[in-house]
């Protein structure tokens, strides 16, 4: 059931980070592939959230981070760019927790367009609906697109954070441990939509998930201490580790 995917979407090379004194990631090195789910594994605090924030340069907005090393998005170095609302555009996140505007669920999705100069109703109805839709939450909030978005149960808002992500119409999605903060049965649906999702966008999951890194990505990295050990094609990580390390980290040794 694997998709086509495509070449490399972002190359990542002797990435260092520092926050102040301290450094929290070592000499990274990574090439995420177009169309592909990739999961970030690893224990608390090794780096995996501080990684995935680094390839949207949301790091920059914490003082005293110091980046050195390249991160390339279709070949263009993000750190050299000055636009980088135009980056996090391309590069949409969902973060742990839902994190909805306290307002209406059309307005929520409507709101990335609408800073972006699109007044039409007609075109930001089609988009908010594509949006919905691509998210897999259209049918349950179709009647009620003018009520708080805060209303909904808690799998519901992640999904609407995931269509409001999407009417950015990114090209890349960073998700950081999207479903941690989810019942089972919200968590599965985010886990299918991820699975459908990969057609048209390259993901990027943080997890501390075993089961759910196993189920929906095509390649996994685990992270200790800063660095990754091992990145691999995910039936690998889990069946196969080439390292020690990650065989303990898999089986619940450590972690």
């Amino acid at each position: 059931m694997k998709q086509q995917s495509g070449g490399t979407k972002i190359n990542v090379k002797d990435l260092d980070l520092f926050y102040g004194d301290k450094q929290a990631l070592y000499k990274v090195a990574l090439d995420i592939h177009e169309k592909e789910v990739t999961a970030l594994i690893g224990p608390s605090g090794c780096g995996k959230s501080t990684f995935l924030r680094s390839l949207n340069r949301m790091n920059d907005l914490i003082d005293g981070v110091k980046i050195t090393g390249d991160i390339m998005i279709d070949n263009e170095n993000i750190y050299e760019t000055n636009d980088v609302i135009k980056l996090r555009t391309k590069v949409g996140m969902v973060f742990q927790k839902p994190n909805l505007f306290p307002m209406s669920i059309y307005d929520n999705v409507a709101y990335g367009p609408r800073m972006q100069g699109i007044k039409s109703k007609k075109e930001l109805n089609e988009i908010v609906e594509e949006s919905l839709r691509g998210a897999a939450i259209w049918d349950e909030v179709k009647d009620r697109l003018k009520t708080s978005a805060l209303g909904l149960s808690g799998g519901q808002q992640q999904r609407v954070c995931i269509a409001r992500a999407i009417a950015m119409k990114p090209e890349i999605i960073l998700m950081d441990e999207p479903t941690s903060a989810l019942d089972p049965i919200s968590t599965l649906k985010v886990e299918e939509l991820i699975a459908n999702m990969k057609k048209d966008y390259t993901i990027v999951i943080v997890t501390h998930n075993m089961q759910q890194a196993a189920r929906v990505s095509d390649k996994t990295a685990f992270f200790l201490n800063g660095e990754i050990i091992e990145y691999d094609e995910t039936n690998n990580i889990f069946s196969m580790p080439k390292d020690q390390r990650t065989e303990d980290y898999v089986t619940g040794r450590f972690g």
